[in-house]
C-alpha cells in the first residue's frame, strides 16, 4: 500500500502576498491525491497569528470557500490554533508563504527545530533566493550572466542617489525591494524624478533596494524540481501586457500572454534549462523553483532576472502549467514535491546521527 501523510498546508502569512498565498493554497489542496494525504489547513494572518480553518475533508469535497480568501483577523472562518492534533500519520508540511516571513528561511526554519519534513527549499536557500540582493551577488560568484544592477540601503538614499543611478545603469530602469515577490513594489523608472519616487516606493517594503538596468529581452521562466539533483521543465515566456510583469499583470488583469513551450530553438531550450538546473544548485534550491531569465537573442543571452522558491500554484501560475506542458500533471507535482521532502529530511536525519 501507499504510504498516506498528514498534509499540514500553511497559507496566508503577513507579508504583501497574504491574498496570493491564500488563492494558492484554495487550489493546491483542491488538487491533492485524497487516497494518499489527509488535510490540516492552517492560516497565519496578518497579524502573525496562527488558525486551524475548516476541515480539509470539506475542501478535498470540492468546496474551496472553505478556505478564507484572506485572514486579516480571527474570525468565523477560523479557530485559534492551540495545538495540532496528533495522529498515527507522519506529519509532511507544505509552507504555501510567499514573501517575508514564509518564503525567507523562517519559517523553514521553524520546521526544522520542529523536526518535520517541509516542501522547498532549507533556511540557506530560502533566505539566499528570497533576497535579490544576496541572490545577485551569490550567482555573479558562479559567473552566471545577469542584467547589470546596484543595491542601495534606505540609509544610503540621498538627493544625488537618482542621478548616480541613472549615469550608471541607463536612464530607464527597475527599482525593487530586495526582499518581496509577486512584483510587490516594483517600479520602472524612466526619469531622475520617477527614479526617486520608485525609491520610496520600495523602500516601503525593505530596506534594501535593487535598481536594475532595463533589459530588451523576452522574458523566460523555467521550473526547477529536485533536491541535490535538479530536473527542468521545458521553458515558458511571458509576453507582459504591462510595461513589464506587474502584480496587476499577473493576478488582476490577466493581459500578459504565456507561451508554454516558449517558442525557442532545440538549442536555446537546451540552453536554458541547463542553466537553469545551475543557478538552482548554486543557490542551494530544493525541492521546486522558477526560475526567470531575459532573453537578449542578438546580444548578451540569457541573463539571470530572479528565483522564486515558492512559485504561484493558481489557476494562471506559471510554475504548474511548466511541468503539466513537461509531462507531470497537477496532482502529480503535489505528490513528488511531499516525496522530495521527505527525501530530504531523511538523508538530513542520516547526517546528524553520526557519532564522534
Amino acid at each position: 500500500m501507499t504510504q498516506q501523510y498528514r498534509l499540514v498546508v500553511l497559507f496566508g502569512g503577513e507579508s504583501a502576498e497574504h491574498d496570493v498565498s491564500c488563492v494558492t493554497a484554495r487550489h493546491v489542496v483542491a488538487a491533492v491525491d485524497p487516497e494518499r494525504f489527509a488535510i490540516d489547513a492552517i492560516g497565519i494572518s496578518r497579524q502573525g497569528e496562527w488558525h486551524r480553518t475548516t476541515t480539509g475533508d470539506e475542501i478535498m469535497a470540492g468546496n474551496l470557500a472553505a478556505l478564507p480568501a484572506s485572514l486579516p483577523t480571527a474570525g468565523a472562518a477560523v479557530e485559534p490554533l492551540a495545538a495540532v492534533e496528533r495522529t498515527d500519520l507522519p506529519v509532511v508540511v507544505l509552507p504555501l508563504l510567499h514573501g517575508p516571513m514564509g518564503e525567507d528561511g523562517t519559517v523553514q526554519g521553524l520546521l526544522d527545530l520542529a523536526g518535520v519534513p517541509y516542501v522547498g527549499s532549507g533556511v540557506l536557500g530560502s533566505a539566499a533566493c528570497m533576497d535579490k540582493a544576496m541572490a545577485k551577488q551569490v550567482a555573479a560568484s558562479f559567473g552566471i550572466d545577469q542584467a547589470r544592477w546596484r543595491t542601495v540601503h534606505v540609509d544610503d538614499i540621498t538627493a544625488s542617489t537618482p542621478a548616480s543611478l541613472i549615469e550608471e545603469l541607463g536612464v530607464v530602469t527597475f527599482v525593487k525591494p530586495a526582499n518581496m515577490g509577486s512584483s510587490v513594489g516594483v517600479s520602472r523608472a524612466g526619469t531622475a524624478a520617477e527614479m526617486a519616487d520608485a525609491l520610496q516606493i520600495a523602500a516601503n517594503y525593505d530596506e534594501w533596494i535593487v535598481v536594475e538596468e532595463a533589459v530588451e529581452g523576452r522574458e523566460i521562466e523555467v521550473g526547477v524540481l529536485g533536491n541535490r539533483m535538479l530536473q527542468a521543465s521545458l521553458p515558458g515566456e511571458i509576453v507582459p501586457g504591462d510595461d513589464f510583469y506587474s502584480y496587476d499583470d499577473k493576478y488582476h488583469d490577466g493581459v500578459a500572454q504565456t507561451l508554454i513551450p516558449a517558442p525557442l530553438g532545440a538549442d536555446a531550450t537546451a540552453e536554458v534549462r541547463a542553466l537553469a538546473c545551475r543557478v538552482g544548485q548554486s543557490l542551494r534550491v530544493q525541492g521546486l523553483a522558477r526560475i526567470d531569465f531575459f532573453y537578449e537573442e542578438s546580444g548578451r543571452g540569457f541573463l539571470l532576472n530572479e528565483v522564486n522558491t515558492m512559485p504561484g500554484f493558481t489557476p494562471i501560475s506559471m510554475f504548474p502549467k511548466l511541468w503539466e506542458a513537461t509531462g507531470v500533471a497537477y496532482p502529480e507535482l503535489i505528490t513528488r514535491l511531499v516525496d522530495l521532502a521527505i527525501e530530504r529530511h531523511d538523508k538530513r536525519l542520516s547526517h546528524r546521527s553520526v557519532k564522534h
